[in-house]
């Protein structure tokens, strides 16, 4: 088939974006020596989210922030401080999102992420755990009568700048022989209206944002196809800054306990009434036993009180990404076949 050609905005963005994030480790003298004390002291935890990914972090029309990442966040605030309401939700774009977590404007950033080498390293940031594993996609209009991604030479491609999208587009497209033009704009909702306006023929990002876009179309979703190629892994998970190794105990132990709930049958529902389980394991995990808290720095009810806060993990996974229809394949638990596990709390 023959697709038309579009513009290309500029991928100055992409390289600015990326070298933006480079400078943490200057930006990381600003931030607090001691995450959870500032926490504490201030009684708010300041997460930084997206500016808008149904499924994941998105205001509804009421301003509630839903999805998987602010449910963590909510996690995390209920183990830390014990409400999970104490939460301000912070707003952030591919270009600042890192710069808002080294400068301290924000002390996690749970925002759709991709889990990489050079992030995990390079940036003066850690990654603390997957949230959720996914992959790159394609999205384009069923009009278009494209049903595999090979078929896009000479297509037309709608991304953001700052992020690995576009290093993926183009060695994918380079490995199979084929060309492609990308239209690069950096405002999620405008790169967006750019699809839906038929500025370019295809939309690419994580599968998850495809889905999220797709539904948000009510009506109009099925006129819109998500092909079937897969084209990266995109491992989502929070970051912290790095040094800092309490507070990065206490992220990633809070995404333990929410899988471990999950692997152990607690729910939002049960979780106090399972205080008191004849299981020595059940005991640890929600404080009835040991002192993991204190190793914390927090109360022994720690995950006790993230779990009825948000749930388990298969509990936040069915309340906002069940509804976008997608998938729970990598994401179940290592027991059914998928790569969610958690260490043992022992």
């Amino acid at each position: 088939m023959a697709l038309r050609k579009g513009w290309h905005w500029g991928l100055a963005g992409l390289a600015l974006g990326l070298l933006g994030a480079a400078g943490g480790a200057a930006a990381q003298r600003g931030a607090p020596a001691d995450t959870l004390a500032a926490v504490k002291e201030r009684g708010v935890l300041a997460c930084g989210v997206s500016t808008g990914v149904a499924g994941l972090s998105q205001a509804d029309s009421r301003g509630e922030w839903r999805g998987i990442d602010t449910d963590f966040c909510r996690a995390v605030a209920a183990a830390v401080l014990g409400d999970a309401t104490k939460v301000r939700f912070v707003p952030t774009t591919p270009q600042n999102r890192f710069t808002a977590l080294q400068s301290g404007e924000v002390d996690l950033l749970a925002r759709n992420t991709t889990f990489s080498f050079g992030r995990d390293v390079g940036i003066g940031l850690s990654f603390t755990g997957v949230l959720m594993h996914d992959g790159q996609g394609f999205m384009v209009k069923k009009a278009l009568g494209v049903s595999s991604a090979k078929e896009l030479d000479g297509a037309t491609v709608c991304l953001q700048p700052g992020t690995t999208t576009e290093l993926n587009l183009t060695d994918w497209f380079r490995a199979n022989n084929l060309k492609f033009t990308p239209v690069v704009i950096e405002n999620f909702q405008e790169v967006v209206g750019a699809f839906l306006s038929g500025r370019c023929d295809v939309y690419t990002t994580d599968r998850s944002g495809l889905a999220s876009t797709r539904a948000a179309q009510g009506d109009r979703a099925a006129d819109y196809v998500i092909l079937p190629e897969t084209i990266s892994a995109e491992p989502l998970g929070p970051l912290v800054r790095k040094g800092d190794w309490r507070w990065f105990d206490i992220v990633r132990w809070t995404n333990n306990a929410l899988v471990a709930a999950e692997e152990h049958g607690i729910t939002a529902a049960n979780a106090e009434s399972r205080h008191n389980d004849a299981s020595p394991e059940v005991q640890r995990l929600l404080g009835t036993s040991g002192e993991f808290g204190k190793a914390l720095g927090l109360e022994n009810g720690w995950a006790l009180a993230a779990i009825k806060a948000v749930g388990n993990y298969g509990e936040i996974w069915q309340r906002n990404l069940a509804p976008l229809g997608l998938q729970r394949t990598q994401d179940r638990l290592a027991r059914d076949g998928g790569l969610m596990w958690s260490p043992p709390f022992r």
